[in-house]
C-alpha cells in the first residue's frame, strides 16, 4: 500500500519534505524513529509512533526503532517546560531492553529485507569525544539556524526565564548527527517522527546535506489531543503504560472504552489496523445506537489484545460488564482485576477468622463501615436491597467463610450502584 496515503486517510499525516511520498515509492526504503530510553515501559503516548512504523513495514518497507541510550542522557527540550533528570547508562540499557519486547509485539523482526531493528544511540555516541563532536559536527550549524527552533525559542523565552542549559541546547545536534550516522552507515533515507520534532529531524537533513551534499527526508505526525482538552494518554491516576506492571489489562481496555464519541472516531483510525470499510461500517452501527459503544468496544479489543493478549482481553471484557451482571462471576477474575473493578469504591476490613466463624449480616454491614448502624442495616435488608457477591441476603443470613473470594475478599452491594469492597484479613 502507499505509506503516505495510508498515514493521511487515518489523520496521521502532519508534515513531510517535498518528494518523500515519490521517494517512497520509487522502491524500498528504510526510516527510523527515536523512542525515549526514561522509562522502562513505553506508554500510549508512543503508540502513534509505533504505529507509524507497523504501517511503514506493511507499505513494503524496513522500520527502524532508535532507542536513545545516548540523547536519554542529555533530555530533549521538545515540549518540555524545564530541564529533566538525566538517567545513568545502567537504567538506561535496562529500560531500552524492557522497551525493546514491547516493540516486539508490534514490530516483524523476521521477514527478510523488511525485518524491523533496534539501534541504540549510544553505541556510536560513547566512542565520541566531545572535541571531535564539536569539530566535526558543531561547526556544521550556525547557532543563527540552532535558535530558530521552536524547540530552543519556546524555552529561551518562557514564562519561568530560566532558559535552558547547554546540555539541552545541544540536543537538537546530537539527534541531527543521529540521522547523519544512521543516512550514511545504514541506508536510512527518512526520519519519522511526532510534530513537536519536526525541528531536530529537518536538522537532520541539513546536516547530511552539508557534511556530504545528500539529500534525505522527514515526516511528522500530528500530536494526538483529546477533544476535552485533556493530555492524550493521562488520567488520574498517571500515565497509561503498555507494561501490565504498570497498568492492568482491565484499566488499559478501560481507557480505550471510555473514550468519548469525538475522540474514538479519530482514535480508531490512529490504533488499530482496520481498514477504512471496516471502520466506516463501525461507524454506522454505532450511529443507529450510540448506548451500545461499538467504535469504543471495537478499538478497546482490538488495542488491548496487541499489546497484552486475547486472554487478558476476555478477562477485561468479562470484568468490565460484572457490575451490570445479576449474577456474581468474581471468583472466575484474578484478584488483581477484581481490585482494579472496585479501586474506586469504598472499602473496608475485618477479621477473617470472626467472619469464618459465621457472623450476622447485620454486624458486617456495620463493622465493615458500609452501613451506620444496625437500624440502617435492618431497613436496607427488610427492602430487599442488599447483596453479597451479587447474590440477595435476608436478616437470617449468616456470612462465612464459603462467602471470601480468592479467600479474603467480599462484596456487599446496596441497590444497583452502591458498592463496598471488604477486605478480610
Amino acid at each position: 500500500m502507499n505509506f503516505v496515503e495510508e498515514l493521511q486517510w487515518r489523520g496521521m499525516l502532519h508534515n513531510s519534505i517535498p518528494e518523500t511520498e515519490a521517494h517512497l515509492n520509487a522502491q524500498m526504503r528504510k526510516a527510523y524513529i527515536g523512542f525515549d530510553p526514561t522509562a522502562s515501559s513505553l506508554g500510549v503516548g508512543n503508540m502513534v509512533q509505533i504505529m507509524t512504523l507497523l504501517h511503514f513495514q506493511q507499505s513494503g518497507h524496513k522500520p527502524v526503532a532508535l532507542i536513545g541510550g545516548a540523547t536519554g542522557m542529555v533530555g530533549d527540550p521538545s515540549g518540555k517546560s524545564a530541564e529533566r533528570n538525566l538517567l545513568g547508562e545502567e537504567e538506561l540499557r535496562y529500560n531500552q531492553e524492557c522497551q525493546q519486547k514491547q516493540l516486539e509485539r508490534f514490530l516483524d523482526f523476521n521477514c527478510g529485507d523488511r525485518s524491523a531493528e533496534i539501534v541504540n544511540n549510544y553505541d556510536w555516541f560513547k566512542e565520541m569525544g566531545f572535541l571531535e563532536f564539536i569539530r566535526d559536527v558543531g561547526k556544521r550549524l550556525t547557532v543563527n539556524y540552532m535558535m530558530a527552533k521552536d524547540s530552543v525559542k519556546n524555552r529561551i523565552s518562557g514564562e519561568d526565564r530560566e532558559g535552558m542549559s547547554f546540555t539541552e541546547f545541544t540536543y537538537q545536534l546530537i539527534q541531527g548527527y543521529d540521522f547523519y550516522y544512521l543516512w550514511k552507515n545504514h541506508g536510512i533515507t527518512l526520519q519519522m517522527g511526532g510534530s513537536d520534532q519536526w525541528g531536530n529531524i529537518t536538522t537532520g537533513t541539513e546536516l547530511i546535506r552539508r557534511i556530504d551534499g545528500g539529500s534525505a527526508f522527514a515526516l511528522t505526525t500530528p500530536l494526538i489531543k483529546k477533544a476535552d482538552g485533556t493530555k492524550f494518554g493521562k488520567t488520574e491516576s498517571g500515565n497509561v503504560w503498555l507494561d501490565a506492571a504498570r497498568t492492568s489489562p482491565y484499566k488499559f481496555y478501560q481507557f480505550w472504552l471510555n473514550a468519548s464519541d469525538e475522540d474514538v472516531k479519530n482514535f480508531i483510525r490512529i490504533f488499530t489496523l482496520k481498514s477504512k470499510e471496516e471502520i466506516e461500517a463501525l461507524e454506522a452501527a454505532h450511529a443507529l445506537d450510540p448506548g451500545m459503544r461499538a467504535l469504543q468496544k471495537a478499538l478497546a479489543e482490538d488495542i488491548t489484545t496487541r499489546v497484552h493478549s486475547a486472554a487478558d482481553t476476555n478477562q477485561a471484557i468479562q470484568a468490565s460488564g460484572i457490575l451490570f451482571s445479576k449474577e456474581s462471576a468474581f471468583d472466575s477474575l484474578p484478584k488483581a482485576m477484581l481490585l482494579d473493578i472496585f479501586e474506586g469504591v469504598p472499602q473496608g476490613t475485618m477479621s477473617k477468622t470472626e467472619i469464618e466463624a459465621g457472623a450476622d449480616i447485620i454486624d458486617v454491614l456495620v463493622n465493615s463501615g458500609f452501613l451506620p448502624s444496625k437500624g440502617e442495616a435492618r431497613r436496607a435488608l427488610q427492602e430487599n436491597s442488599i447483596a453479597v457477591n451479587k447474590q440477595k441476603v435476608t436478616l437470617e443470613t449468616k456470612i462465612d467463610a464459603s462467602h471470601l473470594i480468592h479467600g479474603e475478599l467480599i462484596i456487599l452491594q446496596r441497590g444497583k450502584k452502591n458498592y463496598f469492597l471488604l477486605k478480610c484479613i
